[in-house]
């Protein structure tokens, strides 16, 4: 890049910049949200196997869990699967 160049001419001669398309109309708003960088990762594999981005993916799974939340259990599914697949392993 020319550092001498006015920014302007620069900006009027540049290529157009490639902005993601949203993938859906209704207003969306932004969450920071700290996962582990594994976590990040399954994430962002998972949605490129997908076609899809990690934050559609996110938005997806976060989706299907508040539709299917069932606010009557005692516990919480994630315990209960815990406990199926530790029975399933061999002792």
């Amino acid at each position: 890049m020319n550092i001498e160049q006015n920014l302007s001419d620069l900006i009027a001669t540049g290529a157009n910049a490639a902005l993601p398309v949203p993938d859906t109309s209704e207003p969306m708003i932004t969450r920071s949200l700290r996962i582990p960088l594994d976590l990040d990762t399954q994430l962002r594999d998972l949605a490129e196997e997908r076609g899809i981005g990690a934050t559609t993916l996110m938005r997806e799974i976060l989706q299907a869990w508040v539709t299917g939340a069932d606010t009557s259990a005692v516990v919480r599914l994630a315990d209960v699967q815990r406990v199926i697949a530790s029975l399933a392993r061999p002792a």
